[in-house]
């Protein structure tokens, strides 16, 4: 968006946004006293900020303050219709490896997603022009990271819930967000906020300052930030204390088999047994414990059976809500040269550092250990001075050695991510036989860099000399101690074993883009507007992790370098056509076409096209009704990405076929896929290794949309003594995805091959020869299709101004009328329904309604917001578990001192009834959905502002 409201022209915007059901209405500062023309998102034609032809929700910083919550995405993620996204409650690194999307972890990133179609499907712009995406340091991501854009120069925030690839391009599938800066400000403004959960712990603090100045025709705004998050540890909260929510021990399943008294499974060669042993105890540095093969697990000896009280509790050590720290500045400065040409330069300046943490390092060993690296065919040799069997273990006598590697600390990832933007926008107009047109003419360059540091790592070349033969144990090399418990793996062996991770990743943006709008000629009803444009896009982006990684020698999660460029060409126009008017039932109807073409170096040439109806039968009725057919290329990373894994939470079909109560046709699907008859093959771990890479086979995804809305805003509701005005609007949406660019999930490919034997499904496993997944192999493909139906309903009632004050009361609600998956099979394609289900690992809740319900209260100097949240019941799909419905109260009080009226103070709890999220047994961390729920705990802050 190039011109923005001001003065009365916003309070206009914003009784507009109410008719139009926006979420939230910013207060404005003082200012002219016109409406003018201007370009509102969803649209390239100017137009009057009273007539939106789409559905558009506005959020503004003050309605953020009201939030108590630091961020505009915080709040973004709390609107119905909204699916999620990665924020701080998620701890991924190290824990499960890259999600199989060819975008990295993106630890530490804050994205949104609308209409639960994922974060790429959904367009970010900064004054109507695009943004970098993401940077992490373990991929080339496909969407923006929010957290690169500063806080104080936001002025608002709005969100299109509609798909506009005809007017914005690409990746507008889902919806528009558009973030609006401040372009002029006069004075000072700043706030602090302070803030810490009920436990005592993840204190945070956020800091804004901005100032502006304007005289004659030059406007400068400079400004910055600074936020601190610290971290909750999961060892804090009941929830997440151990694998299965609300546990007290591992008995109820989950830890796991990697321990710092060691599991072996091996084959005794001399005695023909196969053995499943730990340690009794730790042993002193140095000691070998004691084997006895007649007897292995007798009291005389060192080891005994493992069983689920000998596993590891590995959540302690994982954060519920990570450490970030934020250092932000901008700076915008608008010189008009005269009533019909101005130029305006934005730049920006954010370094994020964020940190994740798992526990210390599984190190597994052995034909069955599932790394799919060379530690899968590493030996212990009988020469290792610790090697207790005198034999060496290796394919026939070793399944596997899965030992903690407790001394190392715990595995550590700290990110630091610089963002530079800079946007140039010349912007004016001219007249063309007496109209007046406008134009303007915009260059963006913007980078995003990002730097991991990981450390807990260790190096599997090394580890397997360790392991080997001891006469080429030589130089610096240390023999390995796997087998004598914790304490026994002594700092000699971690130096010689272990390394510092590096890794690194880059985005850049370069945008051109050269817009003309204006009125062509006069009809009837109004005269026929248009908009035209030209863009140029070239985005570049790589990833390059540490040489020891990719030499494929780390014992963590695998990673090869990607490295990929995309430059397209595009061309748009847009007509509004005003039909009719003021005639019976016609108080006014417009329709609208639009239509974009682009050329793309890696998907070809395309085209999309739109059209909409807007009709007011009377004044106070709205009715709009939209087509559109959207376009998403395929980014850097779904292209280009490398292989990787990541480790799903999975429970095999074929584990303990004697036991789990398998039919005959599971069990005889899995003998054919190798699983040892006799019912030996137990699952060891629950994550299993999905290997994930990018495709450049991929075709772009396409999708057709309607949405039909409904507003009502009665003049009448003015006129009653219990009102003061009001607004309903219903809106149904309905999109269909083709050619959907996913990867599938393990535990769909795993139960369809154990369930049917569908060939396309088992081609895809991999196991050794005890049976168990040592792979499945899974990289992006363009599924059948997603087919979404929601409906919203957002109402809104403003109360009369009296000795109590004015109410003002707004509820908005969705309800997920339809979610389905269309997945290939190699007999067509399978529907798959996520309506009222948890996805889980990688989490994702489709709850059928999510709502609302905000009450404000002023009162000369004081004020208070009370919100209500409600998320419907869903089950787990895995497991058939219910998680229940939630519903959150927040809640703020604040004080704006009439002897010190530039100043304001506010103080809230969010979580106020200390509600826990539900339990979830299938989702991938901390036993619950980040995406849907908050971190529990009750949430204090403080917050202290000033305006000049």
């Amino acid at each position: 968006m190039k011109h923005h409201l001001t003065g009365a022209a916003s309070v206009l915007a914003l009784l507009t946004a109410c008719a139009a059901g926006a979420a939230h209405a910013q207060t404005p500062p003082p200012g002219e006293a016109s409406v003018s023309e201007v370009v509102v998102t969803g649209s390239r034609i100017r137009t009057s900020p009273l007539e939106r032809d789409q559905p558009v929700i506005q959020i503004g910083q003050e309605d953020v303050a009201k939030s108590g919550l630091t961020s505009t995405v915080d709040v973004l993620q709390r609107i119905p219709s909204a699916g999620g996204g990665l924020n701080s409650k998620f701890n991924n690194s190290g824990n499960f490896g890259n999600p199989p999307d060819g975008g990295g972890v993106g630890a530490g990133s804050a994205e949104i997603d609308l209409r639960y179609l994922g974060s790429r499907r959904v367009l970010v712009l900064v004054d109507g022009l695009r943004w970098v995406s993401g940077a992490a340091a373990s991929g080339v991501p496909g969407a923006v990271d929010l957290n690169t854009i500063p806080t104080a120069m936001i002025s608002r925030t709005e969100i299109l819930q509609q798909g506009a690839s005809s007017i914005y391009g690409s990746d507008a599938i889902a919806g528009v967000v558009n973030i609006i800066t401040k372009d002029r400000q006069d004075g000072f403004q700043a706030s602090a906020q302070l803030g810490k959960f009920g436990e005592g712990d993840g204190f945070g603090q956020d800091y804004n300052v901005s100032w502006g100045v304007g005289q004659d025709r030059a406007h400068v705004v400079l400004g910055g930030g600074y936020f601190k998050q610290d971290p909750v540890l999961a060892n804090d909260r009941d929830i997440s204390r151990y694998p299965n929510p609300y546990a007290t021990s591992c008995l109820a399943g989950g830890c796991s088999s990697g321990t710092p008294l060691g599991r072996f499974l091996v084959h005794d060669p001399n005695t023909g047994q196969d053995l499943d042993l730990t340690l009794r105890q730790a042993l002193q540095p140095g000691q070998r414990p004691v084997y006895i093969p007649s007897d292995p697990t007798s009291a005389a000896g060192s080891f005994k059976p493992f069983t689920t009280a000998d596993a590891f509790d590995f959540q302690p050590y994982n954060y519920i809500l990570i450490p970030t720290e934020r250092v932000s500045l901008f700076g915008s400065v608008t010189q008009e040269f005269s009533d019909k040409l101005r130029l305006r330069v934005r730049a920006s300046y954010v370094q994020r550092k964020s940190a994740n943490q798992a526990a210390p390092l599984p190190l597994f060993v052995g034909p069955d250990a599932g790394n799919g690296n060379l530690l899968d065919t590493v030996s212990i040799d009988a020469s290792n001075p610790y090697n207790p069997f005198g034999y060496t273990l290796q394919p026939g006598t070793l399944s596997a050695v899965l030992r903690r590697m407790i001394e190392a600390g715990p595995r550590h990832y700290e990110q630091t991510v610089d963002t530079w933007n800079v946007t140039g926008t010349l912007a004016g107009e001219f007249d063309v036989g007496g109209r007046t047109w406008a134009w303007d003419a915009n260059a963006v360059f913007s980078r995003n860099h990002a730097q991991q540091t990981f450390t807990g790592n260790v190096n599997s070349a090394r580890v397997q000399q360790a392991l080997g033969p001891v006469s080429q144990c030589t130089g610096a090399c240390v023999p390995l101690n796997l087998f004598g418990g914790v304490g026994t793996i002594t700092p000699a062996m971690l130096s010689f074993i272990g390394f510092t991770q590096q890794d690194t990743s880059q985005q850049e943006l370069r945008d051109y883009t050269l817009n003309l709008t204006g009125d062509l000629i006069d009809l009837p009803a109004g005269p026929l507007a248009f908009a035209a444009g030209l863009e140029r896009r070239e985005t570049e982006g790589f990833f390059q992790p540490d040489p020891i990684v990719a030499a494929g020698l780390s014992s963590d999660i695998p990673a090869q370098p990607a490295r990929g460029s995309i430059q397209v060409n595009e061309a748009y126009g847009e007509l509004r056509a005003p039909l009719l008017k003021d005639l019976p039932l016609v108080h006014r109807l417009e329709a609208s076409v639009a239509g974009r073409w682009f050329d793309y170096s890696t998907s070809g040439r395309d085209s999309t096209y739109q059209a909409g109806l807007l009709w007011r039968p009377i004044e106070d009725v709205l009715v709009r009704v939209a087509w559109g057919q959207g376009f998403r290329a395929p980014s850097i990373g779904e292209l280009y990405g490398a292989a990787s894994r990541f480790d799903q939470e999975v429970v095999d079909p074929c584990s303990n076929l004697n036991g789990s109560g398998a039919s005959a046709t599971v069990r005889a699907n899995c003998l054919a896929q190798g699983v040892p008859a006799n019912g030996s093959y137990v699952q060891l771990n629950p994550q299993l290794p999905v290997i994930t890479s990018g495709n450049t086979a991929l075709k772009p995804e396409t999708s057709e949309s309607w949405t039909y809305s409904a507003v009502w805003q009665p003049a009448w509701l003015k006129t009653v003594s219990w009102a003061s005005g009001g607004s309903a609007e219903i809106v149904y949406s309905d999109i269909q995805l083709d050619n959907a660019i996913q990867a599938q999930s393990g535990e769909t490919l795993l139960g369809r091959c154990a369930q049917t034997g569908d060939p396309l499904a088992c081609s895809t496993i991999t196991r050794t020869a005890s049976g168990a997944v040592s792979a499945i192999t899974n990289p992006l493909i363009n599924i059948g299709g997603i087919k979404t139906r929601s409906v919203d309903l957002n109402l809104t009632w403003v109360a009369p101004e009296s000795s109590l004050g004015r109410f003002t009361v707004r509820s908005y609600t969705t309800r997920l009328l339809e979610f389905t998956e269309s997945v290939p099979t190699s007999t067509g394609l399978t529907p798959i329904t996520r309506e009222g289900t948890e996805r889980g690992s990688p989490d994702q809740a489709y709850p059928k309604t999510k709502s609302n319900l905000i009450v404000d209260w002023d009162r000369g100097s004081w004020g208070a917001t009370v919100t209500a949240r409600y998320i419907s019941s869903v089950v787990e799909a895995q497991n058939q578990n219910k998680l229940d419905s939630r519903t959150y109260l927040d809640a703020q009080v604040r004080w704006t001192p009439s002897f010190l009226d530039s100043w304001s103070v506010a103080v809230g709890v969010n979580n106020l009834l200390d509600k826990d999220p539900p339990g979830c047994i299938s989702c991938g961390l901390n036993n619950y959905d980040p995406n849907a729920y908050d971190a529990p705990g009750r949430f204090f802050y403080f917050r202290l502002s000033y305006r000049q």
